[in-house]
Parts: C-alpha cells; structure tokens; sequence
C-alpha cells in the first residue's frame, strides 16, 4: 500500500451496523459485570521519524505517516499531527453517535462533521512563550440526516458529548509524563 492509496472500507447497512452496534454493546456489558477490570484498557501507539519531519507510525497491526506541510519543514506526504487530532475527534464523535443512536433508538441515516481548529504558531516556534502551543478553540458542526425531530437529535448531541472519549480528551486535562529512555 503505498500512502496515497486510502484504504477500503467495507459496505454496511442500516441493518448490519445496528447489529454490530448491539451485540458490541451487549458483549461488553456482560464482559464488565462478570470482571470489572476489563473495563479498563491501555493503548500502546509506538512512532519513529522518517523524511525530513515525518513520522511513522504503527497502531496494532495498522501503520500511517504523519507529516507536516512545507511551511513547516516537512515534505506534505501526510496530514499533520494537528489534523491527525481532529480527524481523531470526528472519527470518535462518529462512533459514539452511531452508539448512542442504535442505544438510544434514534434513527441516523447519515452523518458528516467538519472540525475546525484554531493554532497560534508563536509558541510552537518560540516567539512568544505566553500562550499555547495547542489549540485555542475547537469548533464541530455536526450534520445528521433521517427522519427524527430535532428535539431527538438534540437528545443524542446530548449523551454523544458526555461519553465520547476524544472530545473528553479535548475538552479536559489528561495527566500525561514524558521520559527519556
């Protein structure tokens, strides 16, 4: 596979998604009452350069580079780290819609988000150390179609931003330690 070839994503219905939605979600609630330590997962991502600025990087059995535009010193082979976090959160607000409308018993036909973020560069380049190096602002709009009422999707924007692990990220502080091996 080469890194402009996007990969294959198979067709399912309605009816299929709302299947795998519901045996997932039923799985999963019989694995934690028998063992509520299976609640609790740990993802390891590993990374290492490559081109000018790139990075490599390898997710279980699936592997992308992350780049940076020119402007940046890379060679703009892949999106960059930025566009990798909020492609993140849409593929994540994306799941956990899907989630909660088969949960919630509210009909998605189809769903689009565009996320928009706001980045300062001073920081980055350490012309001005007083603000962030991240974003400022994150902004999401949400498109839904199907046959409910507004107050319905609203009801599902609503349990979407209470369980949706990168949009938890993004909007609250996650302790992290950084070492050197």
């Amino acid at each position: 596979m080469t890194l402009t070839d996007a990969p294959t994503i198979p067709a399912s219905t309605a009816d299929e998604r709302a299947r795998r939605l519901t045996e997932a979600g039923a799985a999963w609630g019989e694995r934690i009452a028998a063992n509520p330590s299976t609640a609790d997962l740990t993802y390891t991502v590993t990374g290492r350069g490559a081109g000018s600025v790139a990075s490599e990087i390898r997710a279980g059995k699936h592997r992308f580079i992350v780049d940076e535009p020119a402007a940046l010193a890379g060679d703009d082979v892949a999106a960059s780290p930025v566009e990798f976090a909020l492609g993140a959160l849409i593929s994540c607000q994306i799941v956990v819609y899907r989630l909660y409308a088969q949960a919630l018993g509210i009909v998605v036909d189809d769903i689009s988000i565009e996320a928009q973020g706001d980045l300062n560069v001073t920081k980055l380049f350490g012309i001005d150390e007083s603000g962030r190096a991240g974003f400022s602002g994150v902004r999401l709009v949400v498109s839904l179609t199907g046959p409910e009422s507004a107050e319905r999707y609203d009801e599902l924007r609503a349990a979407v931003d209470e369980h949706c692990p990168v949009l938890d990220l993004f909007a609250n502080p996650v302790p992290v330690s950084v070492s050197l091996a």
